[in-house]
């Protein structure tokens, strides 16, 4: 019987049952910025930056990493072991003083002499722990205290290069003690036949067998190993330079007496040497200025500033400002170990959004390596316009949101076989009864209760085909009052409308600045705003009724956003002729194309935005003359406000029913299936 195996890993933290990462508000945040100008990439890196509504971002992780090392340095400082010394010390003179006072059959001279030596011990620590090398003790414990000053001197320096040996060398013997210098003359040894290029693999195996228990980090070769060594030395000298000349000379002097024999410092020092020349790119010669009141000795100060640059490396990695950086940079695991659990997991969560918006197909990457919203990302923002417009105007009608789905016009009562591009709703009960029957011929395996060959859809009465001119100023005016990206959105919804839920038409999008172009969604939704005096609403005009005329078995639908009058029109030899105020020429051109696409029955709507009486005066008379009609939208409405008219532009004699926008919902249906 074969055996079932099982793999355990590690629990990445978070909450198990929350629901998987959600990129639609992510979407819409990068399509407001990319409308607003942004390019993708940046959008992108804003909304890492400042996170959503339920995640933060890197700036939040960020003021986390430094609160974090300026809270280490504020609450210590780099006396602890010096303290730790001076305690020991004051214990052992005391307990000896004690001693000489109680020995009565001490020789009185041999008594005197041994208080005038301790009342003459100089105030620094480490020459006071220096003159007393030769003293002869009467007081055991004194001597345990004193000689216990030598073993923490040689615990403390030994942990600066290796972490944890502060505690593994407490109550250590000889024997102990022997095993360390041997360990670090090997090391040595090694290190330095490797700078030479003559180690061989076979050599760092022996090491490790022979001296491996002080390394509970395992390396798996020399370079791990000389990293991590070259990282806690580096640290151990960036300690040093943190001290003051004071406490830095007294360390000094103090750990020539470690163990109580100079081979160690000596070694050490070698050791150092060898680090330096191998990895020179660490931060030997930094420094920090510690202010708390918690002292740290040699070991924990060193380990500190390993958290210090661990924090900064952190911090270099969160920023995100160095070329090809990504959220895969960043150290989850350090994130874990210094911020708390917590920070991993919102770190992990913001990798996964952006994985997700780059694996979702809404971002990928052009030839020359831009990044860019895919068509998949406009539908899906598109859609996220469409919603909020459809709560705007069944706000404003009373109404509940829209949930029905269905294609223009009424019911006739027949019904017919779907085809790959049909929005009438399905025929449920035809439906389900051309399944049944095809799974009673079929015999016993009659294959899907369903298939697509079943489906039959409701059959409407047939609904005229709509060309629909969308224009757009894109002058710096549009820009400079804070109606650039509105206009954007109102493009994108209206759209994204025609080109999912009523795709017989047929929509131009035609922006028009100091001259009108063309353009597809996806160029006019990245449009970056720019200086381009002149508004050329004839251009604009021009190239409407080309469109119009493209489609003569269509209605005409002409819808015009401006917040100026025309002061540009198009010259017969394709030049731009520009004058401010609007020049009679280039009204009466306006004027004369305005006319021209009136004639082919176009239904035009002028959508004004702005209070300026004179522009509300000529968009008056452009809408009389081309028997239109003006809109006044606030801002936020005016997506709203274009897509009424859209609808209602085929529901004749309804004028401005319906609050204004062309009866808001018009004669096409339901047109919104959220």
């Amino acid at each position: 019987m074969a055996s079932s195996r099982s793999r355990f890993r590690r629990y990445a933290g978070g909450d198990p049952l929350a629901p998987p990462v959600d990129i639609a508000e992510a979407l819409d945040d990068i399509g407001e910025r990319v409308m607003g100008g942004s390019s993708p990439e940046r959008a992108l890196q804003e909304l890492l930056r400042r996170g959503t509504s339920d995640q933060i971002g890197l700036d939040e992780l960020s003021r986390r990493i430094h609160e974090q090392r300026r809270e280490l340095l504020q609450r210590h400082n780099l006396d602890g072991t010096l303290q730790q010394v001076r305690e020991l010390l004051d214990r052992a003179v005391l307990e000896e003083r004690g001693q000489l006072a109680r020995d009565v059959q001490m020789d009185d001279t041999d008594r005197a002499f041994a208080e005038m030596r301790l009342d003459g011990l100089p105030s620094s620590t480490a020459a006071a722990v220096s003159e007393l090398q030769d003293y002869s003790w009467q007081s055991s414990q004194a001597r345990t205290d004193y000689e216990q000053i030598k073993d923490l001197l040689g615990r403390e320096v030994l942990d600066q290069r290796f972490a944890g040996m502060k505690q593994a060398l407490e109550g250590a013997t000889d024997e102990d003690r022997a095993a360390v210098g041997e360990m670090l003359r090997d090391l040595n040894s090694l290190l330095e036949k490797h700078q030479r290029g003559e180690d061989t693999p076979q050599d760092f195996d022996d090491f490790m067998a022979e001296h491996g228990e002080f390394f509970p980090e395992g390396p798996q070769d020399i370079d791990e190993l000389v990293d991590a060594l070259a990282q806690r030395a580096a640290a151990a000298q960036r300690m040093l330079a943190s001290m003051t000349p004071e406490q830095r000379q007294e360390l000094m002097e103090l750990s020539a007496q470690a163990f109580g024999s100079p081979d160690l410092m000596e070694a050490l020092g070698r050791l150092d040497g060898n680090l330096q020349a191998m990895r020179p790119g660490e931060d030997w010669s930094g420094s920090e200025r510690f202010g708390g009141d918690q002292g740290l000795g040699l070991g924990d100060g060193t380990g500190m500033l390993q958290d210090i640059a661990s924090l900064d490396a952190l911090a270099e990695q969160v920023s995100q400002t160095y070329g090809g950086a990504r959220l895969d940079d960043i150290d989850l695991d350090a994130l874990a170990r210094l911020l708390g659990e917590d920070a991993a997991v919102e770190a992990r969560a913001l990798r996964e959004l952006e994985q997700a918006l780059r694996g979702s197909g809404a971002l990928r990457r052009d030839s020359e390596g831009h990044l860019r919203l895919t068509p998949k990302a406009m539908r899906q923002l598109g859609k996220a316009l469409l919603r909020d417009i459809a709560q705007r105007m069944s706000g404003r009608q009373g109404q509940r949101d829209l949930r029905q789905a269905g294609a223009a016009g009424e019911r006739s009562g027949a019904t017919r076989p779907w085809a790959f591009g049909d929005t009438e709703p399905w025929d449920i009960p035809r439906t389900v009864l051309n399944g049944v029957l095809r799974r009673a011929g079929a015999g016993a395996d009659g294959g899907r209760l369903i298939t697509t060959e079943d489906i039959e859809v409701a059959e409407t009465e047939a609904r005229t085909q709509a060309a629909v001119a969308l224009l757009v100023d894109t002058s710096f005016s549009m820009a400079m009052d804070g109606r650039w990206v509105p206009m954007k959105r109102t493009a994108l919804a209206l759209h994204t409308l025609i080109r999912t839920r009523f795709r017989g038409d047929h929509l131009q999008l035609i922006a028009f600045g100091r001259h009108a172009r063309v353009m597809e969604i996806e160029e006019l939704t990245a449009l970056d705003a720019f200086w381009d005096k002149g508004t050329n609403l004839h251009h604009g005009l021009l190239l409407a009724h080309r469109h119009f005329r493209k489609h003569p078995n269509a209605q005409p639908v002409l819808l015009v956003v401006t917040d100026g009058e025309p002061t540009a029109h198009l010259e017969p030899h394709g030049e731009t002729f520009f004058d401010y105020p609007p020049h009679p020429l280039t009204i009466a051109r306006t004027v004369r194309e305005l006319d021209a696409v009136s004639r082919l029955g176009a239904q035009t709507t002028f959508f004004r935005l702005g209070e300026d009486p004179g522009l509300a005066r000529f968009i008056e008379s452009l809408a009389r003359r081309a028997d239109g009609r003006v809109v006044a939208p606030e801002l936020d409405d005016l997506g709203a406000a274009v897509v009424g008219s859209y609808l209602g532009s085929r529901q004749p004699g309804r004028g401005d029913e319906g609050g204004g926008y062309g009866g808001w919902f018009g004669g096409r249906g339901f047109w919104f299936d959220q």
